[in-house]
């Protein structure tokens, strides 16, 4: 009965042992990176340097220029009825245009406003631009 027993503790350690090392097995061949590469639409272009580089007290300025580059695509997508990568992912110039001309002087709390409008706008257009791109397989 002791055998048994000792056996069944020895099972259920060698179990648990081999269940705790085997992902950090698999985790020594993942090589980690910082560069994005993407399945659609590979060639998108990358942020302004300005607001990779802008201070972390002001990051709310990047997160607008993101909705309204965001706001604009998808917009975009559903007035065009394509979408072509070109349509989906332009360059960033109409987005920093618009936060340039509209928004640039505005004060913290106007650009998150700002930014909520931008994502409103985004979230009505999300359905039917997927549509758009799910039938184009880009999405």
């Amino acid at each position: 009965m002791r055998v048994t027993r000792f056996r069944l503790i020895l099972a259920a350690l060698a179990l648990g042992l081999s269940l705790t090392f085997t992902p950090a097995f698999a985790e020594r061949d993942l090589v980690p990176t910082l560069e994005r590469r993407f399945d659609v639409c590979p060639d998108r272009p990358t942020e302004l340097s300005w607001m990779q580089e802008i201070p972390l007290r002001q990051a709310y300025q990047r997160v607008l220029v993101q909705d309204i580059y965001r706001a604009q695509n998808l917009e975009r997508i559903v007035e065009t009825g394509s979408c072509d990568c070109e349509i989906r992912f332009p360059s960033w110039d109409d987005a920093e245009a618009m936060f340039r001309e509209v928004h640039a002087s505005d004060e913290r709390w106007e650009m998150l406003q700002a930014s909520d409008a931008y994502n409103r706008r985004a979230n009505a257009a999300r359905p039917a631009a997927k549509a758009i791109c799910e039938a184009a397989g880009n999405w």
